[in-house]
């Protein structure tokens, strides 16, 4: 009988494989890599994400590296933009590009008519390697040759076909512009490596484990990786959870006892610490779950209190200050609270280390 592993120890487990239990001073683009990429939709979690995780990080360590082709965002894991290494980029794109095109053949291609998806992916890599283009642009070049289809499905048809990375100045500290389009081929030059489903699923192990075939999936996107785990059962560690559904874990991956201290944390909007599991109960209780849910898909930035998602951060700014107001949701103890005034000044010194600070904490 495989051994049973309650809530906390998953919470642990989850916390010490997302580098939040202690920091990491492994660098930028292997915190990245071993995150399998950052959800990265809005331009700037990821900077939070990366702050929250690796010690002594500043805005222009990822800046630079986005500007140096080195990290780029993409359309990946359940068709979100995600910032993945250079290495990463086409080879998670390959694996993932079934599960892109399903939705796509699902929802935008019906409204293409007589539209050759092999041409459509040809024309619209041309036109994006030749100068990087919006959607709005693409989709009006795109429509000069199929002008019976709608502009957007047929720029989203190239999203589909061709690996688009965005290209600065979006998501570059400090600057704004509009997102920006070219092939990752393009934009990073070379060859690219491989990988597999087995590898992808024994990294997503290393990053987001234990976990079930339902929470790899979900996590990913893709369909039918039971096989893919059941090839590899002989080299995994195998346990349940308290509801007896089957985990599948690396041998060797740390799972702290569940008393371990977690200290309070900030995290980023969309992180992948709440995303990356059917079964979140490891980081949110069912209780706090529909509170993370906005009626414009807004994912906010959480905070951790003892481990689990216990309330959200907003961050704004005016007149040159800066304001963090921290939502939690229950009472906290008197060195909670200062620890989670620590945390707070300590990201307001982060993101406006010019400006005056200002910190709130909301009526529970």
């Amino acid at each position: 009988m495989s051994a049973v592993l309650t809530a906390r120890e998953l919470n642990r487990a989850l916390l010490a494989r997302q580098l939040l239990l202690a920091g990491t001073d492994r660098g930028v683009v292997p915190t990245v890599e071993h995150l399998i990429g950052l959800q990265a939709q809005a331009p700037f979690p990821p900077y939070y994400g990366l702050w929250s995780r690796v010690d002594g990080f500043r805005p222009g360590d990822l800046a630079t590296l986005i500007n140096d082709h080195q990290v780029v965002r993409i359309a990946l894991m359940r068709g979100t933009i995600h910032l993945v290494s250079a290495g990463d980029c086409l080879p998670l794109r390959r694996l993932m590009q079934p599960a892109i095109e399903r939705t796509f053949r699902t929802n935008q291609s019906k409204r293409l008519v007589d539209v050759d998806w092999d041409e459509l992916a040809a024309y619209g890599r041309e036109l994006v390697e030749a100068d990087p283009m919006t959607f709005a642009g693409l989709g009006s070049a795109l429509a000069a040759r199929w002008p019976d289809s709608p502009p957007a499905d047929l720029a989203q048809g190239v999203r589909a076909l061709v690996p688009l990375v965005q290209v600065p100045p979006r998501a570059i500290w400090g600057q704004s512009g509009l997102a920006r389009h070219t092939s990752a081929e393009a934009w990073l030059g070379g060859s690219a490596g491989s990988l597999s489903l087995a590898d992808l699923v024994t990294r997503y192990l290393a990053a987001f484990g234990p976990a079930t075939v339902r929470d790899i999936q979900a996590w990913s996107g893709l369909t039918g990786l039971r096989s893919v785990v059941e090839g590899l059962r002989a080299s995994l560690a195998v346990f349940r959870n308290e509801a007896g559904s089957e985990l599948f874990d690396l041998p060797d991956a740390p799972r702290p006892p569940g008393d371990s201290p977690a200290p309070v944390r900030l995290v980023a909007e969309f992180d992948n610490l709440v995303l990356a599991h059917a079964d979140r109960s490891r980081i949110v209780s069912e209780e706090h779950r529909g509170r993370l849910y906005s009626v414009n898909g807004v994912f906010p930035g959480t905070v951790l209190v003892d481990g689990f998602v216990s309330g959200t951060w907003r961050l704004t700014s005016a007149r040159r200050t800066a304001t963090l107001t921290v939502q939690l949701w229950t009472p906290v103890s008197d060195r909670t609270a200062v620890e989670a005034e620590a945390e707070a000044e300590r990201m307001l010194a982060f993101a406006a280390p010019d400006a005056a600070h200002d910190i709130r904490f909301a009526p529970v």
